[in-house]
């Protein structure tokens, strides 16, 4: 007999089995109220891979006794969306639990739009992205947005210790090998580093490892872990190294570093979006005004990116990479930036000059808003304290 994958095993059904997000989910806390009060609204969960986000929707649905029907915007069409509105029944809760819908583009999400407005359907989204980069205004703003953390150590390590008494019956049968499911604090730590905050990495090594070996010895573990994208984990190290390499080399106007990292990048799988946003961020950053179209071509890219996605969209990530890396250098707009901010921090908000100030009413007026002012003076704009200040310092030519 084959059994469930242990990830299906240990998915909780209610609050009580549901391990992390006490933010969310802990007493008198926002997610709490509405399960257990049996309330459903439209709603955005937003966070890493593996903190429950579907299994919080489930939770939420079996609670308020509604019908879920759960679509990924990876696969899923308006045709998919047409039928569970056609389905549905005046009086009755209508989820749809929509996995990863930072992949719908603007005129799919403009389709949910009249059925989540109606009440027709109740929308649960699911995003490892920034929803407000992802996620169009008008959807976004009949949703609310609950932000979910990675899991902690000590989460993790509850866990992994539900899936060992899990494993345990198995041990003696029930469709995989036997062996011992005792686990080693040195296999244990190894688990938590590797999953870095993911319960359903963190099940799945496990999982691969009991099936294979019928144990959970470290030897057991790192042999069964032949994931490749665990080397370019989103949330860690090699994430940060490869991305910072990347603008390093386009600073230094190395275009063949820039290309090398753009490919490893994409073989890897990183979001095209992610890497072109940071490009716009470069444009403005590294080259500034020493050329002005590199923000536009920046810009352009990205929306190329949004448009055609993989595979083809490498190619607008290439062009723009090797434009940006070839162009003339010039952080004088951002050093000057950082400037003035440094000022907001240490004054604060300082008085604005009566002459900037708008007279909207008589008395302002009375008391000197806006008096004085001329359009094109040459005199300092700056609050007094600082009148004397120069940020921006261009370079010379």
């Amino acid at each position: 007999m084959i059994s469930q994958p242990l990830a299906s095993l240990l998915r909780p059904k209610n609050l009580e089995d549901f391990v992390g997000q006490t933010h969310l989910v802990g007493p008198q806390k926002p997610l709490r109220l509405a399960i257990e009060n049996h309330q459903v609204f439209s709603m955005i969960f937003w966070g890493p891979p593996g903190v429950g986000k579907t299994t919080l929707a489930r939770i939420l649905a079996s609670e308020a006794e509604a019908t879920i029907h759960e679509l990924s915007a990876v696969s899923a069409s308006k045709d998919d969306i047409k039928k569970i509105i056609a389905a549905y029944r005046p009086m009755e809760k209508n989820i749809l639990f929509l996995d990863e819908i930072h992949r719908f583009n603007k005129a799919q999400q403009d389709f949910l739009l009249p059925s989540v407005e109606s009440g027709k359907l109740i929308l649960i989204g699911a995003t490892t992205e920034n929803p407000s980069f992802e996620v169009i205004s008008p959807l976004l703003s009949r949703c609310r947005v609950f932000v979910l953390k990675e899991l902690s150590d000590d989460e993790m390590s509850q866990i992994i210790d539900k899936a060992v008494q899990k494993l345990a019956p198995l041990s003696r049968g029930g469709g995989r090998k036997t062996g011992g499911v005792l686990i080693k604090k040195d296999a244990k730590d190894w688990i938590i580093q590797m999953a870095n905050g993911d319960a359903r990495q963190c099940i799945t090594i496990m999982d691969n490892a009991f099936t294979l070996y019928g144990d959970l010895k470290l030897e057991s573990l790192k042999q069964a872990l032949q994931n490749s994208f665990l080397r370019f984990d989103k949330k860690g190290e090699e994430h940060y190294n490869t991305i910072s390499a990347f603008i390093k080399s386009m600073r230094a106007s190395n275009v063949d570093a820039s290309l090398y990292y753009l490919a490893r990048m994409i073989t890897a799988g990183e979001d095209p979006k992610f890497i072109a946003r940071r490009m716009v961020v470069f444009a403005s950053e590294d080259i500034g005004i020493a050329n002005s179209s590199a923000l536009m071509l920046a810009n352009n890219v990205f929306d190329a990116v949004m448009k055609i996605g993989y595979p083809e969209c490498r190619e607008n990530l290439a062009h723009g990479v090797v434009y940006l890396a070839k162009s003339p250098k010039d952080r004088s707009a951002y050093e000057a930036y950082l400037s003035a901010l440094k000022d907001v921090e240490i004054h604060g908000n300082l008085p604005i000059p009566l002459n900037l100030r708008n007279p909207e009413t008589k008395l302002m007026e009375d008391i000197g808003y806006g008096k004085g002012y001329e359009k094109y003076t040459k005199e300092s704009l700056l609050p007094n304290k600082i009148k004397d200040k120069k940020y921006f310092i261009e370079k010379k030519k």
